[in-house]
């Protein structure tokens, strides 16, 4: 427990960051219209590819005792992924609505 207070006193204004970061996106896909989801949600998966660059490059660079940040490191890269596969996934069947259908 004392671990976990000792990072939150040492990184306080990374955490202020993340939660203005989360109000403000909160804010942001609240006011997009639902015509711009879907081309908005492929805009994200980018941004989420280097989510996952960077968790890696940080769990390289954390020592192997550091189980924090290894854990949440990794669970960046899984959930970012996760994210950057559905999202490709639910382009595509966008894309795949625009196309001309064989008549037969």
């Amino acid at each position: 427990m004392n671990e976990i207070l000792h990072f939150f006193g040492n990184n306080i204004e990374a955490i202020y960051v993340l939660a203005l970061s989360i109000l403000l996106g909160i804010e942001v896909i609240s006011n997009v219209p639902t015509v711009l989801h879907t081309p908005l949600m492929s805009g994200a998966n980018a941004i989420h590819g280097v989510v996952i660059i960077g968790a890696i490059i940080v769990m390289g660079h954390a020592q192997p005792d550091n189980y924090l940040a290894l854990v949440l490191g990794f669970i960046a890269v899984v959930m970012g992924t996760l994210n950057v596969v559905g999202g490709f996934v639910v382009t595509d069947r966008m894309l795949e609505m625009f196309k001309k259908k064989d008549k037969k």
